[in-house]
């Protein structure tokens, strides 16, 4: 009999207690009978993503779920963003993740996405971007695209270029907008942040009057009038999962940036009609792909973005519905999937606490269910409860090579 696995990823989910939510986290806040009936029926324990105490962003840490040292392996966000986006990264080339946001006239941050612009605005700002003409003695052409709500992905090409440059992004409200600059002092390093700065300015002047900054304004809405940008990388030289564990794997997911890391590890990116990689997406529809991604596939990753959107916007009782939404899709899969063949592995990439709007270096709860699980005593799934079990607190990359224990797909080390 053929093992499979699907290793369920809800971005953010995990928590530290709230208290609009009497003191509880999110999760143990939330009605949850599936989930509970994972952590009831399997083993449990909880995961530092990184390490103790880190704060993972989702790149790294969904690398080191899938088995990968992020420590070694990570080469910046940019790259795995656009790649997730459909946009080809090149040897070479240079690419960011950007946001478009609301600055004052002294170009000090108001919001950083913009009131959250929808997709279809953000994407007419996008098309009016892409036209720009940058000097041609810098010899650098560009590729921009908007991705979700305020989000978009940035792509240099030419020669001499570096990712050694800093952000323009302050990473917060109420702070000015950075210069870029070298963090090597290299020609290349140096150039590249001339070139970003450059560009920046004139994303800048051609969004300044934007009709549909204008349309904005007049409804009493945020400007998208910069864009900021985040995050120079190149792609990673992954082994992929294939080689590794001679598996065949699939993802479903929105968010480009989980599309990104899969596509570099050599997962088949499946779309899914009604994803929107926010808290609004079709969840049912996503756990219908995975199921049916399963019959062809040993492992399936399914993201779910919703949480973390709802975790940096400070809204708990969002998330607790949320997580609610999760919990459904955890019961579709417990329905349709046979635990006698299939593992099922539920857990999040990172803490998102709503008080702070961050990602914090808290571990987060797992539950694996399926055939020959030695079974604990956890009855709950919830970062308290699962902390309580089996599996002991283990690293974001000690999961994979357990699922793949599971599996049978892992060689002995020795004799």
């Amino acid at each position: 009999m053929s093992l499979k696995a699907i290793l369920f990823i809800a971005d953010g989910m995990a928590d530290r207690p709230v208290k609009d939510l009497n003191w509880k986290t999110p999760l143990e806040a939330a009605r949850r009978s599936s989930l509970n009936q994972i952590a009831k029926t399997g083993v449990c324990g909880i995961i530092d993503p990184i390490a103790p105490g880190v704060p993972p962003g989702s790149d790294a840490a969904t690398l080191a779920l899938l088995g990968y040292n992020a420590l070694k392996v990570y080469s910046g966000r940019g790259a795995l963003e656009a790649l997730g986006s459909g946009v080809k990264v090149l040897p070479g080339d240079v690419a960011f993740r950007c946001n478009f946001a609301t600055v004052n006239q002294k170009s000090v941050v108001i919001d950083r996405r913009a009131g959250r612009i929808s997709n279809e605005d953000a994407a007419k700002l996008a098309r009016n971007l892409s036209k720009i003409k940058l000097r041609r003695s810098l010899n650098v052409d560009f590729v921009f695209k908007s991705t979700i709500q305020h989000r978009a992905v940035l792509t240099l090409r030419g020669s001499k270029l570096s990712a050694a440059i800093s952000d323009s992004d302050p990473g917060k409200a109420d702070e000015k907008v950075l210069e870029v600059k070298s963090l090597d002092n290299s020609l290349n390093a140096e150039r590249t942040a001339k070139i970003l700065n450059e560009l920046s300015h004139e994303f800048q002047k051609v969004l300044k009057n934007h009709p549909v900054n204008e349309e904005r304004i007049k409804h009493g809405l945020p400007p998208a009038n910069i864009v900021l940008c985040r995050g120079a990388g190149t792609t990673p030289n992954l082994k992929p999962l294939s080689e590794i564990y001679g598996i065949k794997a699939a993802c479903i997911a929105a968010a480009p940036l989980v599309r990104g890391v899969c596509k570099v590890a050599g997962m088949k990116l499946v779309d899914v009609k009604g994803a929107t990689g926010t808290p609004q997406t079709d969840y049912i529809a996503k756990a219908r792909a995975a199921v049916q991604a399963l019959k062809s596939c040993d492992l399936v990753l399914l993201h779910v973005k919703a949480a973390d959107v709802a975790s940096h916007d400070g809204k708990a009782k969002q998330k607790v519905e949320v997580i609610e939404n999760i919990d459904r899709m955890a019961g579709y899969l417990l329905d349709k999937v046979g635990l006698d063949s299939t593992y099922l592995a539920v857990t999040a990439d990172h803490t998102t606490s709503t008080a702070t709007g961050n990602h914090e270096g808290d571990p987060v709860p797992i539950a694996i269910a399926g055939p020959y699980v030695r079974c604990d005593d956890v009855e709950k799934y919830d970062e308290r409860s699962c902390a309580k079990g089996g599996l002991g607190r283990i690293r974001g990359l000690d999961l994979m090579p357990i699922l793949m224990n599971f599996l049978g797909r892992t060689k002995k080390f020795g004799a």
